[in-house]
């Protein structure tokens, strides 16, 4: 069974340009209910990082590329591959989702 790894990176204070949309931590919990809505017989390992706070070194990583502004939060990171960032579109999380279970 193939095991599938979802990190939503954010913080607590919205980025300017994000200010319409929900949090990143509210982000990571409609992701996680539509894809387990989708996807109920997958293991997919859904967890929020907060940007001021990351622990493993992959958490590290995209936190600090955050930082320096290489990427938007909320950023949706798959398997260690960004999959979508800023306003994340279902569409396309589903679609790796389904060419990773193939």
């Amino acid at each position: 069974m193939v095991v599938i790894k979802i990190t939503v990176y954010g913080a607590e204070i919205k980025c300017a340009s994000c200010i319409h949309l929900p949090s990143a931590y509210e982000t990571k919990e409609w992701l996680e209910a539509a894809i387990k809505r989708k996807f109920p017989e997958m293991a997919i390992d859904i967890h929020y990082c907060d940007i001021e706070n990351p622990v493993t070194k992959e958490e590290h990583s995209f936190s600090d590329k955050i930082e320096e502004e290489e990427y938007f939060y909320p950023l949706v990171v798959l398997n260690g591959e960004v999959v979508a960032e800023g306003n994340p579109k279902l569409a396309t999380i589903f679609k790796k989702i389904e060419e990773i279970s193939l």
